[in-house]
């Protein structure tokens, strides 16, 4: 049977008005009758109707966050900063994936919308933002995490994916690699064409090196470790001599490849560096040399920019964690 405030109110024997500010406004009410109340709803396992309050007050207590692809560490580090902050404000987090699809994506905003969610935070697909300008529009505070957008009704929440890129390459330069290769893909990911442009630039401020691509379908260990045997079937006069992976799954699968299978000393006949420095980088059968990305960071601060005025970006700086890799 369903235990209703009318029955909390005859049990702790005073009316639904006073049970109902014993719950919201406690400060209106004697704080005896605070406890006798307390001790009803104990006594009856009365749960109130949440989701009643909060369709009258318009908005839920609920942040939807919508990631990439949960899979990745990154983007857990990232929902355990979001959840943490969000604890602290008293909200909860949903999380869901749109698994790289913009279709998906986009139903996931439309469902948080009919949720009448307190705010949405989301790594988007690719640049085309209607989908979230158009929630903004309808007063749902909107933050773009991992993106660098100039919508003004949107904040945002970022690394300089570009500088990240460079410092990458710039440390297997340092140590005298001059046949580098980026793995790493879709192209139409920004992160992903971001740390290439990186690359890109560090390699032309240095006489003599060269930056070959290798494109791969989706930023996975096993796409990683494909993408290693691939160079070790190549003439040993033909593979790089560094290799800069677009993510640290990706490293960990060439690392797999090129010293379990293939036995080529990392970093001696081929250094690597990875991207995002999630937590068993400093753990693979070499430790991964990688560029650091405040996940969680990136998690807190978007909660925070959502009860802010819209158009508020933030950039954190990344850094170069070095390792046994290069």
């Amino acid at each position: 049977m369903t235990v209703s405030v009318k029955d909390v109110a005859a049990r702790a024997g005073v009316s639904a008005g006073t049970v109902s500010n014993a719950l919201n406004h406690p400060e209106r009410v004697a704080p005896e009758t605070v406890e006798r109340v307390r001790a009803a709803i104990a006594d009856l396992g009365y749960v109130r109707n949440d989701a009643a309050r909060q369709l009258r007050a318009g908005r839920s207590r609920s942040i939807g966050l919508i990631v990439l692809d949960m899979r990745n560490p990154f983007y857990a580090d990232v929902a355990r900063g979001a959840d943490a902050r969000a604890e602290e404000a008293g909200l909860s987090v949903l999380l869901s994936d749109s698994a790289r699809d913009s279709g998906r994506e986009r139903r996931l905003v439309d469902l948080f919308a009919e949720q009448r969610a307190s705010g949405v935070i989301a790594t988007p697909l690719t640049a085309e933002l209607e989908h979230f300008e158009r929630l903004a529009e309808r007063g749902v505070p909107v933050v773009l995490v991992d993106h660098e957008g100039d919508s003004d009704g949107l904040s945002t929440v970022s690394v300089d994916d570009r500088k990240g890129g460079r410092m990458a390459v710039e440390r297997l330069l340092e140590r005298g690699c001059r046949r580098i290769a980026f793995v790493g893909g879709p192209r139409d990911l920004r992160q992903v064409r971001d740390r290439y442009e990186g690359a890109r630039r560090a390699v032309s401020d240095r006489a003599g090196a060269q930056l070959e691509r290798v494109d791969l379908e989706d930023l996975t260990v096993d796409h990683g470790r494909a993408a290693g045997e691939a160079l070790l079937r190549r003439d040993t006069a033909d593979r790089p001599d560094g290799i800069f992976a677009a993510n640290d799954l990706v490293a960990v699968g060439l690392l797999q490849a090129l010293t379990m299978t293939g036995g080529v000393r990392v970093p001696d006949e081929m250094a690597i560096v990875g991207y995002d420095d999630i937590d068993f980088a400093a753990s693979t059968v070499v430790p991964l040399t990688s560029v650091r990305q405040p996940a969680e960071q990136l998690g807190a601060t978007a909660v925070e920019l959502l009860a802010r005025e819209p158009g508020e970006h933030v950039r954190f700086e990344p850094q170069l964690v070095p390792r046994a890799t290069a």
